[in-house]
């Protein structure tokens, strides 16, 4: 599948199959790492000859399942040719809102997890499914906003990666790994919100140019 069908991923699938998704999330959740395609197929009240068919193997429909859950990072709307600031600070506050969301809901942590273990005992495939169609995926859905605010004048860098991992960063903070790591750290709705605010006004402050804020003066300007 390639990058464009993976960022639609989600408008892509019919009610059906992402309800089978969910069913694999909320197994992976209850039960770790033991997941098998008979266990999902009972779990969705569907048959493992239709999982075959819609997903194809097992690697298959985990790849599909991290980009289904992915998908719901998302930046808000804009028209690139008309890009102000007001428009590129709510698509920042909304990627950075959603990122948060994701990371911190039970089905992302155990996701995580079992990608992690995974990874470290060469036991499974899901630790490069989860890094190619989660960080790497929702770094090509953002980076085209930035690009659209730098062609703008309303940011200023040299490179996109640089200052999507910068915005990422200041977005996750800690929360990732501290709930990775078993903290029970719950972030509520108004948390969230005013952690996108934050991330995305600190993103502002060291990439923003004069024309995205005439009253501040930046090193960028």
């Amino acid at each position: 599948m390639t990058m464009a069908q993976a960022e639609t991923q989600g408008e892509a699938l019919t009610a059906r199959q992402q309800a089978v998704l969910d069913a694999v999330l909320s197994l992976m959740v209850e039960k770790g790492s033991g997941l098998t395609m008979t266990a999902v197929a009972r779990r969705a009240s569907c048959s493992k000859e239709t999982l075959y068919k819609w997903f194809g193997d097992r690697d298959g429909l985990l790849t599909a399942t991290v980009q289904w859950q992915a998908s719901k990072v998302r930046a808000g709307n804009y028209e690139r040719q008309k890009l102000d600031s007001g428009a590129l600070r709510e698509s920042l506050k909304r990627f950075a809102a959603n990122w948060l969301e994701v990371i911190s809901s039970p089905t992302s942590i155990a996701l995580n997890r079992i990608g992690i273990s995974q990874a470290a005992s060469r036991e499974g495939n899901l630790g490069s499914i989860v890094l190619a169609n989660g960080r790497f995926a929702i770094g090509e859905r953002l980076k085209p906003v930035l690009d659209a605010g730098r062609e703008a004048g309303l940011l200023a860098f040299d490179d996109t990666e640089t200052a999507f991992r910068t915005l990422f960063g200041l977005a996750g903070r800690d929360v990732q790994i501290r709930l990775l790591l078993g903290d029970t750290l719950t972030l509520s709705k108004a948390e969230i919100a005013r952690d996108a605010e934050r991330a995305t006004e600190q993103f502002l402050t060291l990439y923003g140019t004069a024309q995205n804020d005439p009253g501040r003066k930046t090193n960028n300007a």
